[in-house]
């Protein structure tokens, strides 16, 4: 990714990302009511490389990818200070990111009002997140088939969390995966006899904590990984991000996180290939997919 320090007839210059700019990233994020602590940039950027849109020494603009091997992209967390969209500073922002990913399939998850852009750029729907939240009720847990269990995760299962990830979302993400299995409150696997074959991780996140990603063969199997870790933080803010395609929505709701939000999943060059018996009921979040 190079940038272009070449300032543009509106003065507009965008070059790397830095440390130094994780507070006013942050601050646009705020500005644009996304709930994103410096130390979710933090930890997103520790996988990825960012760009930034400046004017007079001021930060107006930002966006982010993650390039997971030489064929599979993730791009995200791209910002416009409102005072100064629409005059295509998102473009070039997302043109910047897209250099040396011609050959990758690029993932990513469109508001409303950025999908169109998208669309130009090449990208094409594939499906559609529901952005759940709320204070997590009590819940019940759900019952499993004979032989098919919950346990929390240990550092043996890291490869195997690591494999069902890559399988589910259909690109390797081993380091994302590790950062996020070190820093998460708890991780439980779904196992079958003494196989894992899903698992689950409880995360602080924003505004409080998010369920993501959970990953299973089958709804059974999501809802009770759901359900655990749902239990474990009831009384708390809560966040999942679903496929919307996974029926989860009014169930979720029964465990008082609510429906607030609906971005389209977009990918610009191959299909990514996944596995029937992996499944990414909820995503790690909207930018890192």
């Amino acid at each position: 990714m190079v940038a272009n320090d070449t300032p543009v007839s509106d003065g507009v210059d965008v070059r790397a990302l830095s440390a130094q700019d994780l507070a006013a990233v942050q601050g646009l994020s705020t500005e644009v009511r996304w709930p994103h602590r410096v130390s979710d940039w933090e930890q997103a950027l520790r996988h990825g490389e960012g760009l930034v849109a400046e004017r007079d020494g001021k930060v107006i603009g930002a966006g982010a990818r993650w390039r997971w091997d030489p064929r599979h992209a993730t791009i995200g967390m791209v910002i416009v200070a409102p005072a100064y969209q629409g005059r295509r500073i998102g473009h070039r922002l997302i043109s910047e990111l897209l250099q040396g990913l011609e050959d990758c399939s690029v993932l990513l998850h469109a508001t409303a009002d950025g999908r169109g852009l998208y669309e130009r750029l090449g990208f094409v729907r594939v499906g559609e997140v529901r952005q759940h939240q709320g204070t997590a009720l009590p819940s019940p847990p759900i019952a499993l088939d004979a032989g098919w269990r919950l346990r929390p995760a240990g550092q043996a299962d890291l490869e195997a969390l690591a494999m069902l990830d890559a399988q589910a979302r259909g690109m390797p993400r081993r380091e994302l995966i590790a950062d996020l299995f070190a820093s998460a409150e708890a991780t439980v696997v779904l196992g079958y006899e003494d196989r894992a074959r899903g698992f689950g991780m409880l995360r602080r996140f924003g505004r409080g904590h998010l369920i993501g990603p959970v990953v299973a063969a089958d709804a059974t199997g999501a809802k009770a990984l759901i359900a655990h870790l749902s239990g474990m933080n009831a009384g708390r803010f809560t966040r999942i991000d679903i496929d919307f395609a996974t029926g989860l929505g009014e169930w979720l709701e029964s465990l008082g996180l609510m429906r607030v939000d609906a971005p389209t999943t977009m990918v610009r060059g191959p299909a990514l290939a996944t596995s029937p018996d992996a499944r990414l009921f909820a995503i790690a979040t909207q930018a890192l997919g």
